[in-house]
């Protein structure tokens, strides 16, 4: 049985291996070995640890590792080693000290200063601070970001605020959390990582279900217990519903649950040996997918309950994993072998002005925009032995190519960030296929997940 489901799991892995020749496989290097262009340097920011009371010192500590690593992994800071940090530290803003004050002459005595944070060797531009306490059941977070360039205390406020959570360490983990991302947008840097939610597939129960974990892999639990094989997740924009793909009917299906009560809700499939790979409209009304209903794969459309059924491609090839621009919606990214081996293509939604995007040679499947509709990246076998995926990226609009991985291991089903800073996917370099991320730029690569065989994410913001 594990066979089956391994032989039927790789035929969705490539989306079909009637695509797949030798014939399209390259030896020699790859010549596409881009790099993604640097941008205006990252701020810097000094995020000293928070004080709070000592019945509350393991929440603390959960806090401010937390806020250092949500701040750290949004890519948008660069961060100040705490060991370059004044020994003092205000809590609130009445603790900074007045602008008349002569700075003391012993710097690790400056913390209460905003000037003691602007010279060497803090040098920062920005400065958190604030306090955690605890009340009955529940911790309060007082927090504050300034901006040290700024002489005038008032005018280098940039923000403070209260936050509420309940009195354990996953409530520390939730302020962390809803204070990094007010740091972010307050700054207008976007939502960052924290409070997203990875979705993937795992073997650890034996069987092929879907799982869910936080951004940086904790609170790994989950989401179906089909006790089959289950695979191709997507999720709404809003973070509300997961489309996937199941055979624990027989035929592969596709289902839909809701993320806020678990239930499955209905999906009409239409009558065919294969629905599959859904994608859903940025609107959340509507699903793209894969069906083989006209004997081989194409793509369709419908409602979120399967009903208005329209069909998309018409070729002679097979049309297989189809996911739409999440900016736009105007478009949908799909594999096809229309050309003989599996390219990346992309079409409108009615199915006009097909053209293939992918350059040709090697089979190129798994597509993913990123968030802002006008990148692709996916799994490209060009210069490498047969089987061995790496990951790029594609613009839509000029064609430039970036790859990201190199050779190391099979990298595959790349899937872009909420924030498009980062992207997850699924690797074997460090022995079985576990879900890594990097950022969008191939650096900063970590592991995630270590028990069994984990494949197949998707991000979202919750």
């Amino acid at each position: 049985m594990m066979k089956k489901y391994q032989a039927v799991l790789s035929l969705l892995f490539i989306l079909s291996v009637a695509l797949s020749t030798a014939a399209g496989l390259i030896a020699q290097p790859s010549d596409v070995k881009l790099t993604v262009e640097s941008g205006a340097q990252d701020p810097r920011i000094a995020v000293p640890d928070l004080g709070g009371e000592v019945e509350i010192a393991d929440e603390i500590d959960v806090f401010n590792t937390t806020l250092w690593n949500d701040l750290e992994a949004s890519a948008r800071f660069e961060m100040v080693s705490k060991s370059f940090y004044p020994r003092t530290t205000p809590r609130r803003p009445e603790d900074l000290e007045s602008d008349e004050k002569r700075l003391p002459e012993d710097p690790g005595a400056r913390g209460l200063w905003l000037e003691g944070w602007l010279e060497p060797p803090v040098t920062t531009r920005y400065m958190t601070f604030g306090s955690l306490e605890a009340g009955g059941d529940r911790l309060t977070l007082s927090g504050y970001l300034y901006d040290v360039v700024v002489e005038d205390r008032a005018g280098a406020h940039i923000f403070g605020k209260r936050y509420f959570a309940a009195k354990s360490s996953n409530g520390a983990r939730q302020l962390a959390h809803e204070f990094s991302r007010d740091i972010l947008l307050n700054l207008g840097l976007g939502k960052g990582l924290a409070g997203s939610r990875i979705y993937f597939v795992s073997g650890r129960t034996g069987f092929q279900d879907l799982w869910a974990m936080d951004y940086d892999g904790r609170n790994q639990q989950p989401i179906t217990e089909y006790k089959n094989l289950t695979m191709t997740p997507a999720v709404s924009l809003d973070g509300t519903k997961i489309a996937f793909t199941s055979y624990f009917m027989g035929n592969p299906r596709i289902f839909i649950h809701s993320l806020e009560s678990n239930r499955r809700l209905t999906f009409y499939n239409q009558e065919a040996s294969m629905n599959a790979t859904p994608s859903f409209t940025p609107d959340g009304e509507q699903l793209i997918y894969a069906s083989s209903a006209t004997g081989r794969s194409q793509i369709y459309g419908a409602d979120l309950d399967g009903r208005k059924l329209r069909r998309i491609s018409y070729s002679r090839s097979i049309d297989v994993h189809p996911v739409v621009n999440p900016k736009t919606g105007a478009q949908i990214a799909f594999v096809s072998g229309r050309s003989g081996v599996p390219q990346v293509y992309v079409m409108d939604m009615d199915g006009a002005n097909v053209r293939k995007l992918s350059p040709g040679g090697g089979d190129a499947v798994q597509p993913a925009w990123d968030p802002q509709g006008e990148n692709i990246a996916f799994a490209w076998t060009r210069g490498f032995e047969p089987g061995n995926y790496n990951i790029f990226i594609i613009n839509v609009a000029t064609g430039k190519l970036v790859q990201l991985t190199y050779g190391v291991g099979r990298n595959e089903h790349p899937y872009f960030s909420p924030s498009g800073t980062h992207i997850a996917f699924a690797s074997n370099r460090s022995g079985g296929t576990q879900i890594w991320t990097m950022r969008a730029d191939g650096t900063h690569l970590r592991k995630l997940t270590t028990k069994k065989k984990n494949m197949q994410p998707v991000w979202a913001e919750r």
